[in-house]
């Protein structure tokens, strides 16, 4: 028999509950050529992976949904629906834009690089105007790859102990959004972008071991979110 239940067994339960703000997203993973071209572009390795991701004022904790097909007359008058893939869809992240706009400049020539395999293009005596220019498309993988493995949005509590984390696999930009700039009321200029990947595999943390090196991580996120939020506060009017 179904009993209702008290409001002092309800009570736990409806207060411990994950919060939307405590998060990060970590970019790791790109390839040697891809690290040294955004580096001749100005956005050097320490920028991509240690500071991009405090400027993600908003992300989406990614979904995904089976695809299936139905068939008929295994059982008659019975119609059976089959999963055969997993399908993930796109990611949208936003971010604030720094005052050397290394933010923009990141996903910007990130793009450029995935559609710069050409030796032509690449040639700085050529004219990018020239009706001669073309685009060429880079192999998506090995030292000169543009697809990246180690990009991963964490969320924790606010006690920084209990974590989840999503590790995104062959993901890169497909879309770098118009941002809307105006005169009058100034705000902090932000970028949004919009990423492709392979999948993603989602799961209490695995590097932030909750035995040896739990208070080492505990400190790091803390660390990085005190960081979050007096960069938040720097730019913000």
């Amino acid at each position: 028999m179904v009993r209702p239940r008290k409001i002092a067994d309800i009570k736990p339960i409806l207060t411990n509950v994950a919060q939307t703000s405590h998060y990060q997203v970590f970019f790791d993973g790109l390839s040697p050529d891809l690290f040294s071209f955004l580096g001749t572009k100005g956005v050097n390795k320490r920028f991509i992976t240690e500071n991009a991701g405090l400027l993600c004022n908003q992300a989406s904790i990614p979904g995904s949904s089976l695809a299936t097909e139905q068939v008929n007359g295994n059982f008659i008058g019975v119609t059976e629906t089959f999963a055969y893939a997993r399908i993930f869809p796109q990611l949208s992240l936003q971010f604030y834009v720094d005052k050397d706009y290394k933010m923009t400049k990141l996903f910007e020539h990130w793009i450029e690089y995935i559609t710069s395999g050409s030796e032509k293009n690449q040639t700085s005596s050529f004219n990018k105007t020239d009706l001669g220019y073309f685009y060429r498309m880079r192999y998506p993988r090995g030292n000169s790859g543009y697809k990246c493995d180690k990009t991963k949005i964490v969320k924790f509590n606010i006690d920084y102990r209990t974590e989840i984390e999503y590790t995104f696999f062959g993901m890169f930009p497909v879309i770098v959004n118009s941002t809307p700039v105006q005169y009058g009321s100034s705000t902090v200029l932000q970028a949004s972008v919009t990423f492709n990947y392979e999948r993603y595999i989602a799961g209490k943390e695995t590097s932030l071991s909750y035995n040896t090196r739990k208070s080492e991580n505990i400190t790091k996120y803390k660390s990085a979110a005190f960081s979050a939020a007096g960069l938040a506060r720097g730019i913000l009017p």
